[in-house]
């Protein structure tokens, strides 16, 4: 049996190769011909963008509007699928309703800010067993990174993100606050990659002995994370975290904001191989003027997130990028005396795009008010476990803590939103 990259080519395969007459050429033609098969036949490599509404976001004045409900003061729009509606104020991406699925049975027991976003970042609760335990994008950089990767595989664009924990330091995210800047410092102070490599060797050579010596995974980790660092200052690939060089109309059609700009830059970022991309959109935390701070941030988020599916569409990446919208719980049936809603993590909705989803569907449904889950309750857990699922990663596999204590990556008790698949 011939092998190809560490792959075997079955009896099947080459007979298929012999038949388009492979067998048959000059050598050089023949491994040509035999490189493209398994670059056809290779598993395409999954990537997630996870678009985080830090605050949560109001699930009836976005993705399950409920006309029915007195307190609803933004009215609901028709979706490009029939019998699907989406709050007014995204226009946009309700004609790309066709890739969407809307999960509006979410239900958690986290109210709190801080608890929540860890719990659905994670899918175990926050001071459980005293770990941290590793972040989604930290658990997508571990299991789908490549030894050969030149970009760092988990990036967290306009905002602070969870961290690696227990995953390790090469899978902490790299943080850009200012997408338009992408990461500062990638050339020498004095301009020469060849004095700078001479230094890094140096470095490199004072090292060594203490890495071999004390065998310590900090150690090794601090010495690798460098040699990607380095890596990654050589590499042409570095020129993706350059929004720039994307045409005018490209950036406009992202819109001239922030977010914006993390959206375009994620997609850049997916297109070079990396496996996660966090972009962090805040303010959703409306207990006071809530249809007002809707509006303003709707009209961010919608033309962003429309030219992502949409750009990604058109480069053939949606089909192997997962792009996940949800904050950590919803808001309130009703509003208060301030014109907002307040934390609600009983009933509220997430959204997945891309991926090989199954879109043009809502999963699950509240009542009339939007205040209970009627069917499709989904959990963190099993949220967490259906999209490493559909990242082609085993979800009931183990991480080691340092102390060497094996923990599930996502916790017991899952239940697959088997709709999706």
């Amino acid at each position: 049996m011939f092998h190809f990259r560490n792959r075997a080519l079955s009896r099947r395969e080459l007979l298929q190769l012999s038949a388009a007459g492979a067998l048959s050429l000059p050598v050089s033609g023949w491994f040509d011909r035999l490189a493209a098969h398994a670059a056809e036949t290779r598993p395409k490599r999954m990537s997630c963008i996870l678009l985080f509404m830090t605050g949560g976001p109001s699930h009836i004045d976005t993705f399950d509007p409920k006309p029915e409900n007195p307190s609803s003061e933004i009215r609901p729009i028709a979706t490009s699928v029939s019998g699907i509606q989406v709050g007014e104020f995204l226009p946009q991406v309700a004609g790309q309703m066709e890739e969407l699925a809307l999960l509006r049975g979410m239900s958690t027991s986290e109210g709190s800010h801080g608890r929540a976003r860890y719990y659905m970042h994670t899918g175990y609760r926050e001071g459980v067993g005293g770990v941290v335990h590793p972040s989604l994008g930290a658990i997508a950089s571990r299991c789908l990174s490549q030894p050969e990767d030149e970009l760092p595989n988990f990036f967290s664009l306009g905002g602070q993100s969870f961290g690696a924990g227990y995953a390790g330091p090469l899978h902490a995210p790299v943080e850009i606050a200012e997408p338009a800047r992408g990461v500062e410092n990638l050339r020498p102070a004095d301009g020469s990659l060849p004095a700078f490599d001479k230094r890094a060797g140096l470095l490199d050579e004072l090292e060594r002995g203490f890495v071999e010596r004390v065998q310590a995974p900090m150690a090794a980790a601090h010495r690798a994370t460098y040699e990607r660092a380095a890596r990654l200052m050589h590499s042409p690939k570095a020129r993706a975290l350059d929004i720039s060089q994307e045409p005018a109309s490209v950036q406009g059609a992202y819109g001239r904001t922030k977010f914006g700009e993390s959206c375009l830059l994620a997609r850049r970022l997916v297109e070079h191989g990396v496996s996660f991309v966090e972009v962090v959109l805040g303010n959703w935390d409306t207990h006071r003027d809530n249809a007002t701070t809707i509006r303003t941030l709707c009209d961010v988020l919608d033309p962003a997130m429309s030219a992502l599916l949409g750009d990604l569409k058109q480069r053939g990446l949606l089909d192997t990028t997962l792009v996940i919208w949800m904050g950590e719980f919803g808001r309130t049936p009703h509003v208060g005396k301030q014109g907002g809603r307040d934390h609600y993590p009983q009933a509220w909705t997430s959204v997945l795009a891309g991926g090989g989803i199954r879109g043009g569907q809502a999963i699950g449904r509240t009542d009339k008010k939007g205040g209970t889950v009627e069917a499709g309750r989904v959990s963190a857990v099993d949220f967490l476990a259906t999209v490493c699922k559909l990242l082609d990663i085993d979800y009931t596999s183990n991480f080691s803590t340092t102390t060497g204590r094996p923990i599930r990556i996502v916790d017991k008790g899952e239940k697959l939103v088997k709709e999706l698949f």
